[in-house]
């Protein structure tokens, strides 16, 4: 993949992320100030590599699985040097929780109010979900045959999650990757921390594979650290 072709998925990533809606070539024409003729060339190449499709409704392209995974990969990763304001409303919410149990929770909540997706945690061998309402809200959830994907994911998180213990602070889960629900069109990201319960604890959330990555992964970084700092 050549540089530009790099910036032109991450453009399409970051605004199909935005706008729900498939990227058009005139809009990416205007950001890269180059012609319309280029952006449709660069496409046609990414989309034969696999990183991005052209849905049979629309001229405009959108992500697919590969696509994100290779955005996922190469998100800049270097720390803010200051807290943004959604970590430090997040790490309010943690410090003043009290129990155990409802620190997790307060943590969940807060993510569900920031990422706008169903926010999840272990708090021992329970699963607390906070947001299904934000998950099915989602438009790419219309269909019942997608809705029924996604429950059944739900159904076999917590069982799976206990099983396979994901050992990295942070995995990321995108659509077909998911071990269960696989064409539920969904991202999981989680954190890995250590609880009163367990050193194997998680959080995170579940939402589309129309995710703003970059900043929905540094908000579940920050919730794993902030709990296993609390706790």
């Amino acid at each position: 993949m050549s540089p530009r072709q790099e910036q032109i998925l991450r453009a399409i990533v970051e605004q199909y992320a935005e706008v729900a809606s498939p990227v058009g070539s005139s809009l990416l024409a205007k950001v890269f100030n180059v012609s319309s003729a280029t952006i449709r060339s660069e496409m046609a190449e990414l989309e034969k590599l696999g990183f991005i499709s052209q849905p049979h409704t629309s001229a405009g392209r959108i992500p697919t699985d590969k696509g994100y995974r290779y955005y996922v990969n190469n998100v800049s990763d270097s720390p803010n040097k200051e807290e943004s304001r959604a970590e430090k409303a997040l790490t309010s919410r943690v410090n003043h929780a009290g129990l155990p149990e409802q620190t997790i929770r307060n943590a969940v909540d807060t993510l569900v109010e920031l990422t706008h997706n169903l926010g999840l945690a272990t708090i021992g061998d329970q699963l607390y979900m906070s947001g299904l309402s934000n998950l099915f809200g989602q438009p790419e959830f219309m269909h019942p045959g997608q809705v029924q994907e996604v429950a059944r994911l739900l159904d076999n998180l917590e069982p799976w999650l206990q099983e396979a213990a994901p050992n990295k602070p942070l995995s990321v889960f995108i659509g077909q990757e998911n071990p269960i629900g696989r064409g539920a069109g969904c991202s999981l990201i989680i954190s890995k921390f250590r609880s009163p319960y367990s050193d194997r604890s998680y959080v995170g959330v579940l939402g589309p594979t129309r995710q703003s990555y970059r900043n929905v992964m540094g908000l579940v970084q920050h919730a794993g650290k902030s709990l296993e700092e609390i706790l």
